[in-house]
């Protein structure tokens, strides 16, 4: 697939998600404590994740037919095809179930494991982050990149803090301290996708984050490369889109903040 075929796939998509958007938006406050599911530890789901990644797949099917899907909530058979959409319809649920204004929809396109094309759109705002490779990163017809040129001190760090698996909070909470105090501050909003997207316009300068799936990073990882920063796991390395675990940042504090993480993990694990 050509880089100009994925632009026009891209455009395409982000009117599918705005539309969906538009659903979650439409059901803000409706969700009664009846229609909510605990999957697992503190991880909900209600009619509106389910629904909204209906609409999704339904349209996204309609202008790529052949390709699979890895989906959160599973309302379609999950395939491991050469395409493939990541897709989370509802990333900050627990947000959205408290009205507190900070979640998102993700979608990403896998092209032969290479992740090719990323919308993230912020539903309250109507912000659409989006990317497709080698055409640059864009939120609403606007070219966004990471901050550069830019000193520790003066960064603000973004991250999310671990819900279900405790394991390692020792190490994890080691970084927040180093974080808290050496940088201008540090923001927990709940949505991993949204938190990549700030990276990706130079609203947060660093993100990291433990315990995460695909599809919360999936779209959120293009924005960022294409945007001009770094992406890796916490060792350096590029398992971070199904490794659980990604720092994502300006190049300027990138090799910092994996200073940080290395030092911190060696020491607590």
């Amino acid at each position: 697939m050509q880089d100009e075929q994925l632009k026009d796939l891209c455009f395409q998509a982000c009117e599918i998600v705005k539309n969906a958007g538009a659903f979650i938006k439409k059901e803000l406050g409706k969700v009664k404590s009846d229609q909510i599911i605990t999957k697992d530890l503190n991880s909900l789901v209600s009619y509106v994740d389910q629904e909204t990644e209906k609409i999704l797949v339904t349209d996204l099917k309609k202008i790529l037919p052949n390709a699979g899907f890895l989906t959160e909530e599973e309302t379609v058979k999950q395939e491991d095809k050469a395409l493939r959409w990541i897709i989370d319809p509802l990333d900050g649920t627990t947000n959205f179930l408290h009205q507190i204004p900070f979640f998102s929809i993700s979608v990403a396109l896998e092209l032969n494991k290479e992740l090719v094309l990323g919308i993230v759109y912020e539903v309250n705002n109507e912000e659409c982050f989006y990317a497709w490779r080698g055409g640059g990163a864009w939120l609403n017809q606007k070219s966004i990149q990471v901050k550069d040129n830019l000193n520790f001190a003066d960064a603000i760090i973004a991250t999310g803090f671990p819900y279900y698996d405790f394991t390692n909070t020792d190490a994890y909470l080691s970084v927040l301290k180093e974080c808290i105090t050496s940088t201008r501050g540090v923001r927990r909003f709940g949505s991993a996708a949204l938190d990549l997207a700030y990276t990706a316009c130079g609203r947060f300068d660093s993100f990291y984050e433990i315990t995460l799936n695909a599809w919360d990073v999936a779209a959120g990882i293009v924005l960022v490369k294409e945007a001009g920063g770094l992406v890796n796991d916490f060792k350096g390395k590029d398992n971070y889109l199904f490794g659980m675990e990604i720092l994502a940042s300006s190049p300027s504090i990138h090799n910092k903040m994996l200073s940080i993480i290395d030092q911190k993990y060696n020491l607590f694990t």
